[in-house]
């Protein structure tokens, strides 16, 4: 313990207005990285040769925001947000000019090629923005009282997403046009993609640094250490056996997941989860206090956030891939046909925002979203590269007014459920639930693709075999976006009939089309999931009241 806990900060009326203005700036870098990289990574792995270890782009920085969120929460409480907030931006930044940097200048000592490079910096991104994350919802606790926090929570629900719509279009457009030459060095346009942070960072250090007051709290200083290591532990293993069981052939053939190192790492992976059970039992400052999930609304709410973002995050990670590379369209034609979904996502949102306000409950508006949201993924497992663009946009918006309600009515229905002196680790909870859900989403849906496409490039293009082995699907999605390549590499073979080209055109596009294609019934079972257990969440107010007694064995206790 340290010595007499301080008092809490008492904000003024403008202090509070420009801390919300500071971690307004700093929930806009997180949230816009997330959304403007996917747009320009069919550029990045096809410059960077990376097309096999494409989902450990998004997965590095995942896995580094999700693991440290509990900490950075418990190092927030202990001295402070400004401290957090603060080196949170530092690293953001430093991991965004190495990103930008990623491949300049060839391999690296103990790091490799540029692929290598960017995942390894995606990592250092990723430490950042988990304490952007944590410490922006944590100063919202300390700025507003609890009755005016929903407010404070709409803010921020706009903020993600505006920085979901500008994210797709920002990043192919820069990605198409941002390329230039400086002295005689041609800088490619998708490294402004991570450069375009460094200004926007800046200004909010500023701030952070001048006017946010440190608000020392001053509490338990014991840092559950060994649940934060044990829970890392768990989660790499997992991703790696999930990454090498979907490499199939290019590790050795169809049985990868019956390799050593998949299973050992699955293994590991399971032992360490229960090494953290053991360690957390009866912890009350353990890394995720276990009791917390006796309340049936935590337990059920945390479970449904985490399979609505296992099933979400295939398609913001894997559509434009297919737009590009089947449809034909360009990274900024990508971008804005990604529009509907976030638009969705954002009206969603605020309609359930109000409707809450009004009503006192929250499950109403997410069995609604979760229905229109299973329609939408419904329609999506229908595409194809016939589809009309429109059609796809109404599945694509339907499916964000689907997932809008789910941002924030979760957290609010666990912030309801317990007392008030509780809510910074219930909400941390679930923020590391939703994180946790979309990082073993980028590795399994990434897993999944390069599985299916494996064994699809095999049956469409022998003419690509060579010696026996399948094209790397590096070359293939380079021979599938450039027609020269493409015949350059079928001439080395001796083919030079333009018929057998454009056949081996076609069918690279179809392998990628049916790949990309078969995720989506994969997304539509795990939305599935996420709506019976919303359906199992106990009805009750906001504030926690239940609406009707709860039935016994349900696990419901309402705070007073």
């Amino acid at each position: 313990m340290t010595g007499a806990p301080s008092q809490p900060h008492v904000y003024s009326t403008q202090e509070r207005r420009v801390a919300l203005g500071a971690v307004l700036i700093v929930l806009f870098l997180s949230a816009l990285d997330q959304t403007i990289v996917a747009t320009a990574m069919p550029r990045i792995v096809k410059e960077l040769a990376g097309l096999d270890r494409i989902a450990w782009v998004g997965t590095a920085y995942l896995l580094t925001s999700t693991v440290t969120v509990p900490i950075y929460g418990k190092l927030g409480d202990i001295y402070g947000r400004r401290p957090v907030l603060v080196f949170g931006v530092l690293m953001f930044l430093l991991g965004s000019m190495l990103c930008g940097l990623a491949g300049e200048f060839g391999g690296l000592p103990l790091v490799g090629d540029g692929m290598n490079q960017l995942i390894a910096f995606r990592a250092v991104q990723g430490l950042g923005a988990g304490a952007l994350t944590t410490g922006a919802f944590a100063v919202v606790a300390d700025i507003a009282p609890p009755a005016e926090r929903g407010k404070y929570t709409g803010y921020f629900g706009a903020m993600f997403g505006f920085a979901g719509l500008l994210g797709p279009v920002l990043g192919g457009f820069l990605t198409d046009h941002a390329t230039t030459s400086i002295m005689g060095h041609v800088v490619s346009g998708w490294r402004f993609i991570f450069y375009v942070n460094l200004p926007l960072g800046l200004l909010a250090l500023f701030i952070l640094l001048t006017r946010l007051p440190a608000g020392q709290r001053g509490a338990d200083a014991r840092i559950d250490w060994v649940g934060s290591g044990l829970i890392v532990a768990a989660a790499v293993p997992l991703l790696l056996a999930l990454s090498w069981g979907g490499q199939g052939a290019e590790i050795g053939g169809g049985s990868a997941w019956a390799s050593p190192r998949v299973l050992g790492g699955l293994g590991l992976s399971v032992v360490a989860f229960i090494g953290f059970l053991y360690v957390s039992r009866g912890k009350s400052w353990a890394v995720v206090p276990l009791d917390l999930f006796d309340d049936a609304v935590v337990a059920r709410a945390n479970i449904a956030l985490f399979l609505v973002n296992l099933g979400y995050i295939g398609v913001p990670m894997f559509l434009p891939l297919y737009l590009q590379l089947v449809r034909g369209l360009s990274a900024s034609q990508s971008g804005g046909a990604m529009l509907p979904l976030l638009f969705g996502i954002l009206t969603g949102s605020m309609l359930a925002g109000r409707k809450a306000r009004k009503s006192k409950l929250y499950k109403p508006v997410l069995v609604i979203g979760g229905i229109v949201a299973l329609v939408a993924i419904a329609g999506l497992t229908q595409l194809s590269p016939d589809t009309p663009r429109w059609l796809l946009a109404i599945n694509l918006f339907g499916f964000g007014l689907g997932l809008g309600p789910a941002q924030g009515m979760f957290t609010l229905a666990i912030q309801s459920a317990v007392n008030h002196d509780r809510v910074g680790v219930a909400t941390a909870s679930a923020q590391f639930c939703r994180q946790m859900g979309a990082t073993i989403g980028v590795a399994m849906f990434g897993a999944l693709l390069t599985h299916h496409l494996t064994g699809a490039l095999e049956t469409r293009v022998p003419e690509l075999v060579v010696a026996g082995q399948p094209v790397p699907l590096s070359t293939a999605q380079t021979l599938a976006m450039d027609d020269g390549a493409l015949r350059d590499a079928l001439a080395v073979q001796g083919v030079a009939d333009p018929a057998v080209t454009a056949k081996v055109a076609s069918g690279l596009k179809t392998s990628f089309a049916d790949s990309i294609e078969a995720l989506f019934p994969v997304s539509l079972l795990l939305m599935l999931a996420a709506f019976g257990f919303t359906l199992a969440i106990p009805a009750r107010e906001l504030r926690g009241h239940p609406v009707a007694p709860p039935k016994a064995g349900d696990g419901a206790t309402a705070p007073a």
